[in-house]
């Protein structure tokens, strides 16, 4: 065995991230102390990012299972059935720590890896998305962070050619710290050319792919297993750099040579690198891996085997091949300008050995290293609701119209035009809608079908009750794809969190899981892939708690998507579910008078799903093209947003009770439909045979937003207070 040259200090340790208990479980496990590679490895198989040491227990109690899933979490991404022998492959993560220290590269590289699990599984991507929470606009390092990361998600998703159809923005005082990058991929396969990461077979090559091993990335997985402190700028050197031309020629080589029938296995490289895909190869397999780095291409000289087994460099796969088509599978790396080394072998000792220079210098249980990396049961308390905001205290507005306008033009609820202007939505030519309405719709090629998704997650919510603000994650999301037409089938999440080993933190985790699963089960929504994002904190001081749910849903046919903006003067404007009264933790109170209190609303998941139903088969009937969601801003926002995609106005009757109560609530499990007066008049009464709440709202026309009494606003204004905060906030001339 290679001897260290470097002495195993408790120092050492830690800057490892790893606790004295988990090095003293190492020794236990090899007998001896070990090599400096050795320790590498662990730190970079028992981090948070890799293993999920405090979060296993817990995502154990997700529904996972359901009658189109055809692969759940464990993969790398997951799978539904689609119908006509398709699949859709998808999943999200997060590249949180590393887009606060370097936005550009941070966020490429978080794209570029979500598109690697997709099409590692033998799927061509055919759509993202991404949630990012960025710190409050006075903060001096948010513009710096919005302008990288969005310059990062563009150049990269363009340059790949994937249409980035939808996703979400937050701005808060909580992510001046630590802001969040969750990227989502969705890409379409046969049902039977999915390729998955358990190595099988023993004495077969085991092929290294792609790009060449540099010292970019070295312990970014570690990196992001930490919570921040004054030392940030140190940790530059952890992030990745990313090549979207790499890796789109990459793409196209391994969907050619997965049609061969030459691929056994597959995994990417994406934390810890080469250590990560090879044990968890080999340990999904119950085989051993040994890899020769002498093979392993490099870019840079002079590289240690510490660095190559933890490199992030990206646009890498590992495969195992079968031997017989080795040279078949070179020629098409090769035709694609990319290297092609065979690196190791499968064994059959369930040892993960690492030879440099004819030397071990790593030798270890593969088991323990992957799929039985350690678990806690972290302690955890109930986390502290909210108290409920006392109604006498919150504040009447008499002008409704003046106040939805302050609302449009506020960071949190202004168009978002500024940074999906900078994606192509409409590469490959299959979106059906731009950003900007209630879900990202994409056609399937060559059918009529499409798919929906949508980002979602509101973190105020999720602060205030985090059991209430996980299960509306959820029901937003599968309330976005209802009101496109689609029928949800499947979640993915990224459950984004501060520090676990503070009971309260955990107590978080504990309760948003609770919600969710709730929530899945209510609507028959399993989670089929995910990431947890933990750790996220600065000198101690922690995000919002954050599950970021993107649900899909199948269109069966797309001519039948409906979209939220009006269509035709005349139109009558109904409210299914009724008006509220829910204004805690409100849009209204938070832009108009600086208050974040109360508790969320409530969401009855029965009552969701009863009048989401109603709704898609009005759509799915092609009785209905003119639909929106009501969530933040209450059913005000709805309208205007409404209004200004339609380029119309309405005259609207907020009903008997205080006009900023009905305006402005938040209560769930509502839309906004707008119909022919006489189809309205139909629907609304098989809505009251249902049991579904139905409230006219007033009538489509003219060219304001005329709510009577509370006041009036052209549409034009609204439009100008809508667009015009991003850009003058990112040119310096707003706060």
């Amino acid at each position: 065995m290679f001897q260290n040259i470097v002495e195993i200090t408790p120092d050492l340790i830690a800057r490892h991230g790893l606790k004295p208990d988990e090095y003293e479980r190492i020794l236990g496990l090899i007998g001896r102390t070990p090599t400096m590679t050795e320790l590498g490895i662990f730190s970079a198989m028992w981090n948070e990012h890799c293993s999920y040491k405090s979060s296993k227990k817990w995502l154990k109690t997700l529904p996972t299972k359901g009658d189109k899933v055809i692969i759940g979490p464990g993969e790398n991404a997951g799978v539904i059935d689609i119908g006509d022998g398709d699949v859709a492959v998808f999943k999200m993560e997060s590249h949180n720590h590393p887009s606060y220290i370097e936005p550009y590269q941070g966020a490429t590289t978080g794209v570029g890896g979500i598109l690697r699990d997709v099409f590692t599984m033998g799927a061509r991507p055919i759509a993202a998305m991404n949630s990012l929470s960025f710190g409050e606009p006075e903060h001096a390092k948010t513009r710096h962070l919005v302008a990288g990361v969005v310059a990062g998600v563009g150049g990269y998703g363009n340059s790949f050619g994937v249409p980035t159809v939808g996703g979400e923005v937050r701005f808060h005082a909580r992510y001046n710290g630590n802001c969040l990058v969750n990227a989502f991929a969705l890409g379409i396969a046969k049902a039977d050319g999915i390729f998955l990461s358990e190595a099988k077979g023993v004495g077969l090559p085991v092929v290294y792919l792609g790009a060449k091993t540099g010292r970019d990335g070295v312990g970014g997985a570690t990196m992001a297993s930490a919570e921040f402190d004054d030392t940030i700028e140190e940790k530059r050197p952890t992030v990745q750099v990313g090549d979207p031309f790499t890796e789109k020629r990459l793409l196209e080589a391994c969907l050619e040579l997965m049609q061969t029938g030459a691929v056994i296995a597959i995994q990417d490289m994406g934390a810890a690198g080469l250590t990560c895909s090879a044990v968890e190869m080999g340990a999904k397999g119950n085989l051993g891996i040994r890899l020769d780095l002498d093979k392993v291409p490099q870019r840079e000289t002079d590289m240690t085997p510490y660095e190559m087994m933890l490199s992030e460099s990206q646009e890498r796969m590992l495969m195992v091949l079968e031997p017989s088509r080795e040279k078949e599978a070179e020629a098409v790396f090769r035709k694609w300008e990319l290297d092609f080394a065979v690196c190791g072998v499968t064994t059959d000792d369930l040892r993960f050995r690492i030879i440099w220079k004819g030397q071990e210098v790593a030798d270890l249980p593969i088991k323990e290293l992957g799929d039985q990396a350690p678990e806690y049961d972290r302690p955890w308390v109930e986390p502290k609701k909210a108290p409920a905001i006392d109604e006498s205290t919150i504040p009447a507005v008499n002008n409704v119209a003046e106040a939805l306008v302050k609302i449009v033009g506020s960071p949190d609820m202004s168009s978002r035009a500024w940074v999906y202007e900078q994606y192509d939505c409409l590469v490959q030519g299959n979106s059906a809608q731009v950003p900007g309405g209630d879900a990202g719709v994409v056609r399937v090629e060559g059918t009529n079908k499409a798919l929906a998704m949508s980002a979602d997650v509101t973190p105020r919510y999720c602060e205030a009750d985090p059991y209430e603000g996980g299960k509306q994650a959820v029901a937003e999301s599968w309330r976005n794809i209802t009101a496109v037409g689609a029928s949800p089938i499947a979640i993915t999440d990224n459950l984004n969190f501060g520090n676990p080993e503070k009971p309260e933190i955990m107590g978080q985790f504990v309760r948003a899981l609770k919600g969710m699963a709730e929530a899945c089960i209510a609507f028959d929504y399993p989670i089929v892939s995910g990431n947890v994002s933990l750790y996220n904190e600065t000198n101690g001081e922690g995000i919002l708690p954050s599950p970021t749910i993107v649900g899909v849903g199948l269109m069966p046919d797309v001519t039948a998507m409906a979209t939220v903006a009006f269509k035709a003067d005349g139109e009558t404007i109904l409210l299914v579910g009724g008006h509220g009264q829910h204004l805690g933790q409100s849009i209204y109170l938070a832009e108009l008078f600086g208050r974040e209190e109360g508790l969320p609303p409530v969401v009855d998941l029965a009552i969701e799903k009863r009048n989401g139903d109603f709704v898609r088969g009005l759509i799915v009937a092609k009785r209905l093209v003119t639909c929106h969601d009501v969530s933040d801003g209450g059913i005000a926002l709805a309208l205007a947003e409404m209004a200004m995609a339609g380029q119309r106005g309405a005259t609207i009757d907020l009903g008997a009770g205080p006009a900023h109560v009905a305006a402005f609530a938040e209560d769930q499990a509502r839309y906004v439909i707008a119909l022919p007066a006489g189809e309205a008049d139909k629907v609304a009464a098989e809505a009251k045979a249902a049991g579904v709440p139905v409230v006219r709202l007033g009538t489509v026309g003219g060219d304001k937003l005329d709510f009577g009494a509370a006041g009036a606003v052209a549409v034009s204004d609204l439009k100008a207070a809508f667009d015009n905060w991003f850009p003058a906030f990112m040119a310096g001339k707003a706060a």
